[in-house]
């Protein structure tokens, strides 16, 4: 997919920086994101659509990082984010290497996760969690290579976080840090790893500014969308995009 300037291949960037900006914005969690990137999907590679969905989580990334600066707890920063580098490494030379329909289907599976992860979080608890050292590094690990592979980094994080006695704050502090990193590590890996073109992230970059207008657009809505219904539409639409996309790979 090199997005030469198709009217349906701009259609999809603009889309896919609107709901990525909608996502930053404060609405849907991570379900917008991965609707974003299953969009761009439709115009080529799911290691391209990866590729061109970064630099408009980057500029997510720029707005959170204000709003959360230094808000994180070092701890469980510094538990975190080295094995997150170390994932991202792993889930980009994955992408590289499997096989397009395997990525298909992996991208499509992932969804279907994050959905089962959003409806399991509001069953989960703390109260019997013992805190492990090797649970952050491997929370770390796996959002890395789930975010270098597929864009779908949020959930192994989250489940790690949500167990720790943080507040909301330091919470979205640590998320905002981490994807901060690990977004940025992935413009240059994808470009090493062959799966993206200069000329395609230029593109993206042109559409970036539209992240803004969905973030405000995510402020906007919230305070007049009740959020629970926002996430069941996102939900259903994900779920039928999650589906369609794993079968159409064996068509």
């Amino acid at each position: 997919m090199t997005f030469e300037g198709a009217g349906a291949d701009l259609a999809s960037l603009a889309g896919a920086a609107l709901l990525i900006g909608v996502s930053k914005g404060g609405l849907g969690g991570p379900l917008p994101t991965m609707l974003a990137t299953l969009m761009l999907t439709q115009r080529g590679s799911v290691a391209t659509a990866v590729a061109l969905a970064t630099p408009m989580l980057m500029v997510g990334d720029a707005f959170a990082m204000y709003a959360y600066w230094r808000t994180w707890d070092r701890e469980h920063a510094r538990a975190l984010i080295p094995a997150g580098v170390v994932g991202v490494m792993l889930g980009l030379w994955a992408l590289r290497g499997l096989p397009d329909r395997s990525l298909r289907v992996g991208l499509g599976l992932a969804g279907l996760v994050v959905v089962g992860y959003k409806i399991f979080s509001h069953w989960r608890g703390r109260d019997h969690y013992q805190r492990r050292p090797w649970h952050g590094p491997l929370a770390g690990l796996l959002s890395g290579v789930s975010s270098g592979m597929l864009n779908a980094g949020g959930p192994p994080i989250t489940s790690y976080l949500l167990l720790q006695p943080i507040t909301p704050t330091t919470f979205m502090g640590i998320t905002t840090l981490f994807f901060a990193v690990i977004n940025t590590l992935k413009i240059p890996g994808s470009l090493l790893a062959g799966v993206v073109t200069v000329r395609a992230l230029l593109w993206s970059l042109a559409f970036c500014p539209l992240v803004a207008v969905g973030v405000y657009a995510g402020r906007y809505f919230i305070a007049r969308v009740h959020p629970d219904l926002f996430d069941r539409i996102m939900t259903v639409i994900l779920v039928v995009a999650c589906v369609w996309l794993v079968v159409t790979a064996y068509l």
